[in-house]
Protein backbone atom coordinates (compact mmCIF):
# COMPACT_ATOMS: atom_id res chain seq x y z
CA UNK A 1 0.00 0.00 0.00
CA UNK A 2 1.63 3.35 -1.31
CA UNK A 3 1.61 5.88 1.22
CA UNK A 4 -0.04 9.48 -0.05
CA UNK A 5 3.39 11.37 0.06
CA UNK A 6 4.49 8.04 -2.42
CA UNK A 7 1.66 8.94 -4.45
CA UNK A 8 2.30 12.15 -4.40
CA UNK A 9 5.57 12.06 -5.57
CA UNK A 10 5.17 9.31 -8.16
CA UNK A 11 1.98 11.45 -9.69
CA UNK A 12 5.30 14.32 -10.01
CA UNK A 13 7.58 12.29 -11.55
CA UNK A 14 4.71 10.85 -13.67
CA UNK A 15 4.28 14.52 -14.66
CA UNK A 16 7.77 15.51 -15.14
CA UNK A 17 8.99 12.89 -16.93
CA UNK A 18 6.16 13.40 -19.83
CA UNK A 19 7.20 16.81 -20.09
CA UNK A 20 10.52 15.59 -20.32
CA UNK A 21 9.62 13.08 -23.39
CA UNK A 22 8.07 15.90 -25.07
CA UNK A 23 10.78 18.80 -24.78
CA UNK A 24 14.10 17.95 -23.89
CA UNK A 25 14.00 13.92 -24.96
CA UNK A 26 12.60 14.59 -28.02
CA UNK A 27 15.08 13.19 -30.32
CA UNK A 28 15.18 10.06 -28.07
CA UNK A 29 11.32 9.42 -28.76
CA UNK A 30 11.29 10.56 -32.54
CA UNK A 31 8.58 9.27 -34.83
CA UNK A 32 7.32 7.57 -31.91
CA UNK A 33 4.02 8.46 -29.71
CA UNK A 34 4.92 7.74 -25.89
CA UNK A 35 2.41 7.90 -22.90
CA UNK A 36 3.74 7.58 -19.33
CA UNK A 37 0.94 5.29 -17.61
CA UNK A 38 2.14 4.41 -14.31
CA UNK A 39 5.30 5.25 -11.91
CA UNK A 40 5.88 3.16 -8.60
CA UNK A 41 7.74 4.58 -6.19
CA UNK A 42 9.92 2.87 -3.27
CA UNK A 43 8.94 3.48 0.22
CA UNK A 44 12.37 4.83 0.71
CA UNK A 45 11.85 7.04 -2.73
CA UNK A 46 14.88 5.52 -3.90
CA UNK A 47 13.66 3.82 -6.65
CA UNK A 48 10.84 4.59 -9.26
CA UNK A 49 9.66 2.20 -12.06
CA UNK A 50 7.57 4.10 -15.04
CA UNK A 51 5.59 2.15 -17.00
CA UNK A 52 5.29 3.81 -20.41
CA UNK A 53 2.62 2.85 -23.49
CA UNK A 54 4.49 3.05 -27.13
CA UNK A 55 2.16 3.27 -30.54
CA UNK A 56 3.08 2.52 -32.75
CA UNK A 57 3.71 -1.16 -30.93
CA UNK A 58 6.47 -2.55 -33.43
CA UNK A 59 8.79 0.18 -32.50
CA UNK A 60 8.36 -0.28 -28.76
CA UNK A 61 11.60 -2.86 -28.51
CA UNK A 62 13.90 -0.13 -30.14
CA UNK A 63 11.94 2.77 -27.99
CA UNK A 64 12.68 0.52 -24.60
CA UNK A 65 16.59 -0.23 -25.63
CA UNK A 66 16.75 3.56 -26.50
CA UNK A 67 15.39 4.80 -22.99
CA UNK A 68 17.86 2.28 -21.28
CA UNK A 69 20.59 3.73 -22.97
CA UNK A 70 19.61 7.22 -21.82
CA UNK A 71 18.32 6.82 -18.48
CA UNK A 72 20.87 9.01 -17.19
CA UNK A 73 19.78 12.18 -19.42
CA UNK A 74 16.17 11.59 -18.09
CA UNK A 75 17.19 11.06 -14.69
CA UNK A 76 19.41 14.35 -14.36
CA UNK A 77 16.41 16.03 -16.47
CA UNK A 78 13.62 14.68 -13.90
CA UNK A 79 16.83 15.90 -10.63
CA UNK A 80 15.90 19.62 -11.60
CA UNK A 81 12.74 19.37 -11.62
CA UNK A 82 12.31 17.70 -8.11
CA UNK A 83 15.01 19.12 -6.18
CA UNK A 84 12.80 21.18 -3.92
CA UNK A 85 10.62 17.92 -3.17
CA UNK A 86 13.58 15.18 -2.69
CA UNK A 87 17.07 14.90 -1.13
CA UNK A 88 18.06 12.59 -3.74
CA UNK A 89 17.16 11.74 -7.38
CA UNK A 90 15.42 8.03 -7.25
CA UNK A 91 16.97 5.08 -10.15
CA UNK A 92 14.68 4.99 -12.50
CA UNK A 93 13.68 2.06 -14.65
CA UNK A 94 11.18 1.85 -17.40
CA UNK A 95 9.05 -0.68 -18.39
CA UNK A 96 6.81 -1.59 -21.16
CA UNK A 97 2.78 -1.18 -20.31
CA UNK A 98 1.20 -2.97 -23.39
CA UNK A 99 -1.97 -3.11 -21.90
CA UNK A 100 -3.19 -0.99 -25.42
CA UNK A 101 -2.09 -3.94 -27.63
CA UNK A 102 -3.72 -6.30 -25.01
CA UNK A 103 -7.20 -4.19 -25.65
CA UNK A 104 -6.92 -3.66 -29.49
CA UNK A 105 -5.71 -7.73 -29.05
CA UNK A 106 -8.73 -8.56 -27.84
CA UNK A 107 -10.71 -6.45 -29.80
CA UNK A 108 -9.51 -7.79 -33.10
CA UNK A 109 -10.39 -11.64 -31.80
CA UNK A 110 -13.92 -10.01 -30.55
CA UNK A 111 -14.56 -8.91 -34.34
CA UNK A 112 -13.55 -12.37 -35.83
Amino acid sequence: METTRQQKIAKQIQKDVAEIFQKEGAALVRGVLVTVTAVRVSPDFGYAKIYVSVFPFERSGELMQTLEQNDWFIRRALGQRIRNQLKNVPEIQFFLDDSLEYIDHIDQALKK
